[in-house]
This record gives C-alpha cells, structure tokens and sequence, in this order.
C-alpha cells in the first residue's frame, strides 16, 4: 500500500510519523461485519464533505463544524464498536489466555526504542488497546508509518496465535480503529481508558490486576 498522510479503507485514517495514537482491533468474529455499517457511512460521507469544502476554498467556520461533526460521529462510532465488543461472550479465540497476551506483549513491545515509544496496553479477551507515539524515523533511518506497524504486531501475533491455537487462516479483523494523539489531556484520557478497560468490564477492581495490562 503506498504510503500516505491519509488513506481511507471502511474508515479514513491518518498516519504522520513522531505521531502519537490510541489505537483499537478486535478478533475476526469479535463484532459482526455489517453491526457498524452506518456510523461507517457517515463518517464515508462527513470525510467526502470536508474534503469538498476544502477544494472548493468554503469558509473555515464551515469546514470547522463538518469537522467537529465527524469528531462525533467517530466517538458514537467508537463507543458502538466498544460496547460490542464487551457483549460478545465467546470468540473463537481467548486473547486473555496467558500464552496469547505473553504473545501480544511480546509483539506490541518488539517495536519499542526502535521505531516506537509505548504508553499503554489493554489485551482484553476479544480485543486490544493500544497507545503509543511512533518515532520520526527508524533504525535504518526510514520514516515510521502507522500502517507498517499495524500490519508487523497484526502478522506475527496472528501467526503466534495460530501455532499455539493449532488454527489458520486470518485472526483479526481487517481494519483497526486508530485515532490521532492531538494534545496532552486526550493522551492521558487515551491512557487512562486503556488501563481501565478491564475495571470498566468489571472484570477486576483495579487496573494491575489485569495480567494484559501494561503501563509503561
């Protein structure tokens, strides 16, 4: 895939290296594949408007309210996809069996003082949070791009996954939900809704307790 700023899949996304992210992906069978259809057509459809108004040179109050409107839709969005997630009670594969999150930390660490720097990690049974900042260039001095990233962790834990499952095939879902670091309130936010998410789940009653919890 050609590396760009922007590029769009079911959902826009956008990728700067040295940017930090808060970013989310599930199981395959973790959320059904039409659940979310609309919110992911609005965000289509607010993405292609704010891409109008900009060529056209519309005023910026114009495209300043297209843009806090897909801000919420992306946050409707993304509070829909979480609570899916903590509804579905089994998925072919437990992300929160030991061997599986040592695998997942392994892979969401692999990376770290070399081409990222970790934040924080959530291994949920059926999902993974992850916050972190890409470095501005890596150790062969090439630019860190998001999707590069995403595409390693999502491979080689996948692959893990499998030996040890005795499965095959793909694990996770196509598409991840990432979004933009913008200051250093949202990245504490980001961090803070990733440890939490086990207690939110109720899962345990603080967040260390959570062996797939990591706070770096």
């Amino acid at each position: 895939m050609e590396k760009k700023e922007f590029y769009r899949q079911h959902l826009p996304h956008f990728q700067q290296s040295g940017q930090a992210y808060f970013v989310t992906w599930c199981l395959k069978d973790a959320v059904p594949p039409k659940a979310l259809e609309n919110y992911t057509l609005q965000l289509k459809q607010l993405s292609s408007e704010i891409d109008i108004a900009k060529s056209n040179k519309a005023e910026e109050k114009i495209i300043a309210e297209l843009k806090i409107e897909f801000s919420r839709t992306r946050k409707k969005y993304m509070k829909a996809f979480d609570d899916l997630l903590h509804l579905q009670a089994k998925s072919t594969v437990d992300l929160s069996k030991d061997e599986n999150t040592r695998i997942l930390t392994d892979a969401l660490c692999f990376w770290e003082g070399k081409r990222i720097e970790n934040y924080a990690i959530c291994i949920m049974s059926n999902h993974i949070h992850w916050v972190f900042r890409t470095l501005e260039k890596n150790e062969k001095g090439e630019p860190v791009y998001l999707q590069d990233l995403l595409q390693s962790v999502k491979r080689y834990s996948a692959n893990q996954i499998n030996k040890y499952e005795n499965l095959q095939g793909s694990i996770w879902q196509r598409e991840s939900y990432d979004t933009t670091i913008r200051d250093l309130l949202h990245l504490h936010n980001a961090i803070n809704y990733t440890i939490e998410n086990p207690v939110s789940a109720g899962l345990v009653k603080n967040w260390w307790q959570w062996a797939g919890t990591k706070l770096f």
